[in-house]
């Protein structure tokens, strides 16, 4: 995983899912969740309803919620996982070089980027919603 301590982020851009695209360089000056998850992978499938939950909790004024799918086959893969889960936000289609750029070697992988997307916190694998609440609400 990347370091903290206000570790720069690095760049994401790339296509969403449900068209155009999206650049975190172009993106307005709160603090972000990105959330880096597999279309197959069950720990993802248990955390999904989470981000959902925070989003009701968090405005996207206060906070920005991002999710990243890797490891996907197809189109239809990633639709259904996001249907299943009814994720309502922003999927971003990303490659291997979006894992190498962001050291993804496991799902999930989260990263919470304060207002000037300096990495505040990092985690790997399962967070609960009141661990997601947690880290985003004490950086922003």
């Amino acid at each position: 995983m990347l370091p903290t301590s206000a570790t720069a982020a690095p760049a994401l851009s790339g296509p969403l899912l449900r068209g155009g695209s999206y650049d975190l360089v172009a993106a307005s000056d709160r603090p972000v969740l990105i959330y880096f998850f597999a279309p197959w992978c069950t720990i993802c499938a248990l955390s999904s309803d989470n981000l959902v939950r925070l989003r009701r909790l968090r405005d996207t004024e206060s906070l920005e919620i991002l999710t990243v799918v890797l490891d996907w086959q197809d189109l239809a893969e990633v639709r259904d996982y996001v249907e299943r889960h009814e994720l309502d936000l922003p999927v971003i289609l990303g490659n291997q070089q979006t894992a190498r750029d962001w050291h993804i070697s496991a799902f999930p992988t989260y990263y919470v980027l304060d207002s000037d997307h300096r990495i505040q916190h990092r985690d790997l694998g399962y967070s609960t919603q009141l661990g997601l609440w947690w880290r985003t609400w004490i950086t922003g």
